[in-house]
C-alpha cells in the first residue's frame, strides 16, 4: 500500500469579523515527490480554512486505497476524525449533542466522501513551533506530541513541525497576495490620440 504524507493548515485574518480573509495551505509527500498547494477565500473562518486545506489535499490524490498520514494543528479537524464525531452527527441528522446544526456540514461531508477508500491516520501537532531555536522548548513540545500521537523520534518530530510551519506559510500566502493586490492603486484607462 502506498503511503502519502499530508501537512495542512488554515489561517484567517479577522476571524471573528464580518469581513475577513482566509487562506489554506497543504503539502503532499509521496516518496521523493512533494507538492505544495495553497488558496483561500473571503468572508470565511479559520475552521473552514483548516477543513478546506485537507479537502484540497485529498482532492489532489489520483488514487484510492492509499495509506495517508495527516498532520494538522487543528484539534477541530483531528479530534473529529479520531473520535468519530461525524458518526453521531450523521445519526442525529447532522445535529450536535445540543441539537444545533453542525457547522461546516458541507465541508465535513466532502471530507468524508474524499476519505472513502483511503486508510487515513490523523496526528495533532502544535502550530508555529520554532524548529531552529530553543531546543529545550522544542523537546517539551516533542513530549506533548508523543502524549497526543504516540512514539516519534525527535528529529522526525522536528521535520513534522517544519512541514507544519511551511503549510502555515502557504496558508498565509493567499492572504498576503490578496491584500497586496487590494492595496495597489487601480489603473485607469489612459486616453490615446486617434487619427481623425
Amino acid at each position: 500500500m502506498k503511503t502519502v504524507h499530508i501537512y495542512t493548515d488554515g489561517a484567517c485574518s479577522g476571524n471573528q469579523n464580518e469581513t475577513n480573509l482566509g487562506g489554506w495551505g497543504c503539502i503532499l509527500e509521496y516518496g521523493e515527490h512533494r507538492k505544495e498547494l495553497w488558496g483561500g477565500e473571503p468572508d470565511t473562518t479559520n475552521n473552514r480554512m483548516e477543513l478546506t486545506a485537507l479537502i484540497e489535499a485529498l482532492s489532489a490524490l489520483k488514487e484510492r486505497g492509499l495509506h495517508i498520514l495527516v498532520w494538522s494543528d487543528s484539534s477541530y479537524l483531528v479530534n473529529c476524525f479520531r473520535s468519530r464525531w461525524y458518526e453521531t452527527w450523521r445519526q442525529n441528522g447532522w445535529k450536535t449533542s445540543q441539537k444545533k446544526p453542525v457547522e461546516n456540514r458541507e465541508l465535513w461531508e466532502k471530507l468524508l466522501s474524499l476519505s472513502e477508500g483511503q486508510t487515513i491516520e490523523y496526528f495533532l501537532v502544535k502550530g508555529h513551533l520554532k524548529t531552529n531555536s530553543d531546543e529545550t522548548a522544542l523537546r517539551k513540545a516533542h513530549q506533548r506530541y508523543i502524549g497526543h500521537n504516540g512514539p516519534c523520534e525527535f528529529e522526525e518530530f522536528r521535520r513534522i513541525a517544519a512541514c507544519n510551519n511551511r503549510a502555515d506559510e502557504l496558508a498565509n500566502e493567499y492572504i498576503r497576495r490578496t491584500r497586496k493586490t487590494a492595496a495597489e492603486p487601480k489603473t485607469k484607462d489612459v486616453p490615446t490620440e486617434r487619427d481623425e
